[in-house]
């Protein structure tokens, strides 16, 4: 057989191979490269509102904290507190944050969700859970230089890497660099 044919049969599999993991990685990419515009995984949500303190002694005691969570319309359980100013309470409770002026009676809710698969994606791409991951995510990355120099030889003649492929090959290095010079 010739080495062409090989070329192509181990870029082929390997590239059903990688399917999987670029889709993962490219899908995070995309919501990471964004991170300033929002978080890519995990939904935050921040509602203010008021509630009446006039019962509430500072500092609040266990009681005067449940009549808070009662009054905001929570039903989770109390994981912590802590007394942000003498007028100003923060109660955690599981995925919120509860802020209360006891004073004015004002309150803001935060509410924190993870992001349905995005957020196991972006853990996954930034190698969160490190170990075996890393050693994964490597592999990955090498599998990745194999399917771009055997994509390189995949076709022949005026389409392949001595005609067309050559200037395509040329401007895919090129662009990195241009912005490479451009910000850095």
């Amino acid at each position: 057989m010739k080495w062409r044919k090989w070329n192509n049969i181990f870029h082929r599999d390997l590239g059903y191979l990688a399917v999987g993991l670029t889709i993962i990685y490219s899908v995070s990419g995309i919501a990471v490269n964004h991170v300033a515009d929002w978080n890519p995984s995990y939904i935050i949500e921040k509602t203010s509102f008021q509630i009446d303190v006039s019962t509430i002694q500072s500092p609040p005691s266990d009681t005067n904290i449940n009549q808070i969570v009662s009054a905001s319309g929570l039903t989770g359980i109390v994981e912590s507190t802590f007394m942000t100013s003498p007028d100003q309470i923060r109660i955690f409770l599981e995925n919120q944050t509860l802020d209360v002026n006891l004073k004015t009676g004002n309150a803001e809710l935060e509410s924190v969700d993870k992001r349905a698969f995005l957020q196991e994606f972006n853990a996954m791409h930034l190698n969160h859970p490190k170990k075996l991951w890393t050693w994964m995510a490597d592999i990955y990355a090498v599998v990745l230089i194999i399917l771009a120099v055997t994509g390189l030889f995949v076709l022949k003649g005026k389409k392949g890497i001595t005609g067309r492929g050559a200037w395509l090959t040329a401007l895919g290095i090129l662009i990195p660099l241009i912005f490479y010079f451009l910000y850095l």
